[in-house]
């Protein structure tokens, strides 16, 4: 009697921690928004903009303003040569200088950061799939534990109503002392699951919690997940081949940028201000220059060769991973849409058997009111019948993992 109590306590208190209900959205978005590695890339691909903007600024005319002073004393025959150091000189000029650069190097190196940035944002978009099947994994196995723990329930209020009347015909002589207590040893059995179950389903709630960055011990009931089969797109629009374009076309900027490296290079330099040594009329030592600086490489050894070299090694990496991931995703998509087929296969085989298994405990139910079924056929109904619906709950929640294995391609 004190077993039962408890287990009507704990059903009770059960019950009153989970009058709220949270969706698999709910998580997702939480997950999202407390994720630092999304924020982090968020904040990469806006770094990214601020460089771009630095490139051109820094082809823009750069000025400054440059002072110097020198005194160097001559006192007695001693000190520095005068020819070399001037005794004594003073400079503030106002510089300029302009880089004379292509529009087509300028943009080839404008596409090296668009290009990173767009890496990035792709890697976003991956991660973000990667947080949704983990958050998704973990809700489907917290919500399978709810649906276990509320089957428990549901089999100890059956056996509690059945211990009741088989308690009150055995005093009656109907049923022997040994059968009761056989009856009563199965309810003991799944009181005890009952327990289990709950413990298991706060376990994994709290992972949930945990993975989605939220900070909370109370134990909330999640509603059904409401998660239908999306097939991946085509290859060429798919998030994961997409990655591949990218390294693609980086390769190729660093050709183009490898190239631009060996063109002439021009830069204009004009300054103007005051710049005396004081060895004569310091007030007219006011003037301005300008000039220009050319180089053009002629030989360095064959390094433009061995850094084309090195590019054609890292295409041929990329293509051989290519290919292999172009395998691997194909058989993985064909095998998890086989698998899902055949576990709609089995819960409409299961469904089909739970009926049978119901009807039977009816019927033994009912002959137990009149002292005609045998404790051993209704104990043996009951185990068959917790047996193909812990086997129904197991393939639903196997289906609905698949589903979500098979949604995580579909971006």
């Amino acid at each position: 009697m004190k077993w039962f109590l408890s287990i009507i306590l704990c059903t009770l208190a059960c019950s009153g921690s989970l009058a709220q209900t949270y969706t698999l959205d709910h998580y997702l978005e939480t997950a999202k928004s407390n994720s630092p590695l999304l924020r982090d890339l968020h904040n990469q691909i806006a770094s990214n903009s601020v460089d771009s903007l630095r490139l051109l600024a820094g082809y823009k005319p750069q000025v400054n303003l440059n002072s110097g002073a020198l005194l160097a004393p001559y006192i007695d025959g001693y000190g520095y040569s005068g020819a070399i150091t001037n005794e004594h000189t003073l400079n503030a000029l106002l510089a300029a200088n302009q880089a004379i650069v292509s529009k087509k190097n300028l943009n080839a190196q404008l596409q090296t950061i668009t290009l990173l940035s767009q890496s990035i944002g792709n890697s976003s978009k991956i991660s973000e799939q990667d947080l949704k099947k983990a958050i998704t994994t973990q809700y489907i196995t917290a919500y399978g534990d709810l649906q276990q723990l509320k089957f428990n329930q549901e089999v100890v209020e059956l056996l509690s109503k059945e211990e009741d009347l088989l308690k009150r015909l055995t005093r009656a002589n109907v049923y022997h002392q040994s059968d009761y207590l056989t009856f009563l040893v199965t309810l003991k059995q799944q009181q005890l699951q009952l327990l289990l179950s709950r413990q298991q389903y706060k376990n994994d709630y709290s992972t949930l919690n945990y993975l989605s960055g939220i900070a909370d011990t109370s134990m909330i009931e999640l509603q059904q997940p409401d998660i239908q089969v999306h097939y991946p797109p085509e290859i060429n629009n798919s998030i994961f081949f997409r990655q591949y374009k990218l390294d693609s076309l980086k390769l190729a900027n660093s050709r183009d940028l490898i190239d631009f490296s060996y063109k002439p290079k021009i830069n204009i330099t004009a300054d103007g201000g005051f710049n005396s040594d004081f060895m004569g009329q310091a007030y007219k030592n006011f003037g301005v220059s300008a000039g220009f600086t050319f180089t053009m490489p002629i030989y360095d050894g064959g390094q433009r060769k061995m850094e084309y070299r090195k590019l054609s090694l890292q295409e041929e990496t990329r293509q051989n991973y290519k290919a292999f991931f172009n395998v691997q995703y194909r058989q993985q998509i064909d095998q998890l849409r086989q698998q899902i087929s055949e576990s709609d296969n089995l819960l409409a085989q299961v469904d089909e058997q739970i009926k049978y298994s119901e009807s039977l405990i009816k019927v033994d139910s009912q002959l137990l009111q009149t002292g005609d079924a045998k404790i051993a056929d209704l104990i043996l109904a009951i185990n068959n019948y917790l047996t193909i619906k812990n086997l129904r709950t197991t393939t639903t929640i196997n289906r609905l993992q698949l589903i979500n294995q098979l949604n995580y391609w579909n971006r």
